[in-house]
């Protein structure tokens, strides 16, 4: 049977939470508004109208909730910061009251033996940025590395574990490009000129990090997804190299120092001349002590010559008969070995950490319990897979689950469950699911 213990002593356990998704308090408190909080307001862009007004109420329960990490077993608590709640207007006034609030969950989790992992920007940008155009504004870094500053000179002394940026992929093709996500912009030169900043933006913050904290360990995490030929026809092929090339490599290569990936697809090329100069790539490469990776599903992609620019569309799984989440989701664990092992092969990598990992399935309280036996079939072959590259040499030093409760999850409202903790958004009431009880007895004699 799988055990902790099989991953050795000094491995790190730990689960994932972001500010905008749990803490509730959204106008209160001197904090300002996110693009969150902004585009929630807009017809048709949260399932069921939802918002993150109250969200889990993080901020009025931060102590029982992180009681209940303890609980469960892990060592590591992450969790972001939010932008908006320390600088109110993105840049200049500072809100303390913001500040002392991070102090007081840094202070829980040393309280019960926990280690404080910072995230710094975790996709929620404060509004009036927003409103000079945000991550596609140049001027965004200057504000970025103000944000960075005051965090890692309020906190340093306390905190040592940082990630500057949650999956810049994610956020600038979703936010940017696609209109999905906050704040809802369109088109590909949106994208563009987010990435730019963006991966300039985490490069600069570690070295922010660097200077201001002594003996910091400082990551950057990228969503990741095998992506996988429908056939091993050359138009499929191509393909899904087109979208490895900006889910998989968009990112991580530039802050490796070998700059945007560019090889055999004229479009990135033609961006890579007209955006980035040398002194680009110099300034959006750092020497990371560690690349976190976020993994929740393969992609399974096919020729489209109608799918603008990228020329690709996903098969899904639904459509394939393969076992799947509620979202849609592939579960395929030699999928997320696979990606593990492609990011291993970077020989610029020292350390790996799975940053998050999980599932949403359709959990009900039924007499007081979540009987969650998918989520822990999930984990249990999603971990014997790591385990599997870990054992085969690849240097994974830690997991962090994700997530601790029900929230927030974006444009999908409340309506995905992914914690291990069931959360009533009406009374707030915790219940601790099957699922949790599971990690509790894997990780009862670490």
């Amino acid at each position: 049977m799988l055990n902790a213990k099989d991953f050795g002593s000094d491995f790190l356990w730990g689960i994932a939470v972001a500010a905008t998704q749990i803490e509730g308090a959204a106008d209160s408190y001197g904090k300002g508004l996110s693009i969150w909080d902004t585009f929630s307001k807009r017809n048709g862009k949260i399932k069921k109208g939802a918002n993150p007004k109250i969200a889990c109420d993080f901020y009025h329960h931060y102590q029982s909730d992180i009681a209940l990490v303890k609980t469960l077993g892990f060592k590591v608590f992450r969790f972001s910061i939010s932008w908006a709640r320390v600088l109110p207007f993105g840049r200049g006034e500072i809100n303390q009251e913001g500040l002392d609030f991070y102090h007081r969950v840094i202070d829980e989790c040393l309280k019960n033996d926990l280690i404080p992992y910072i995230t710094l920007y975790h996709w929620d940008l404060p509004e009036e940025l927003s409103k000079n155009g945000g991550w596609t504004s140049y001027s965004i870094n200057t504000d970025f590395n103000e944000f960075v500053s005051l965090c890692a000179k309020t906190y340093g002394n306390k905190v040592k574990n940082w990630i500057v940026i949650n999956e810049p992929f994610g956020f600038t093709s979703l936010g940017y490009m696609l209109g999905i996500h906050a704040p809802g912009e369109t088109g590909l030169a949106n994208f563009f000129d987010a990435a730019l900043h963006t991966a300039i933006a985490q490069a600069d913050g570690g070295r922010i990090l660097r200077a201001e904290v002594q003996n910091a360990k400082i990551g950057t995490t990228f969503s990741c997804s095998e992506i996988i030929p429908y056939t091993q026809s050359d138009a499929d092929l191509l393909a899904a190299n087109r979208v490895d090339c900006l889910m998989n490599r968009f990112f991580v290569e530039p802050a490796l120092g070998m700059g945007f990936p560019t090889a055999n697809w004229d479009v990135l090329e033609k961006f890579a001349i007209s955006h980035s100069t040398w002194r680009h790539q110099e300034r959006m490469t750092l020497d990371f002590d560690y690349i976190g990776l976020q993994n929740y599903f393969p992609l399974t992609v096919k020729f489209n010559a109608f799918i603008p620019v990228i020329q690709a569309w996903e098969v899904k799984a639904k459509s394939r008969k393969k076992p799947h989440t509620k979202m849609g989701w592939e579960i395929n664990a030699d999928s997320f070995y696979n990606i593990i092992k492609q990011f291993a092969a970077y020989p610029n990598i020292k350390e790996l950490m799975i940053t998050e990992n999980g599932a949403a399935f359709n959990d009900k309280l039924i007499d007081g319990k979540v009987n969650d036996n998918e989520r822990i079939a999930y984990f249990e072959i999603y971990l014997s897979a790591m385990l599997k590259a870990k054992n085969e040499g690849v240097n994974i030093t830690g997991y962090m689950a994700w997530t601790l409760m029900d929230n927030f999850e974006w444009a999908e409202g409340y309506e995905a469950r992914f914690g291990l903790v069931y959360n009533d958004f009406k009374t707030q009431q915790r219940t601790i699911k099957k699922s949790g009880y599971w990690w509790q007895e894997f990780l009862k004699e670490i």
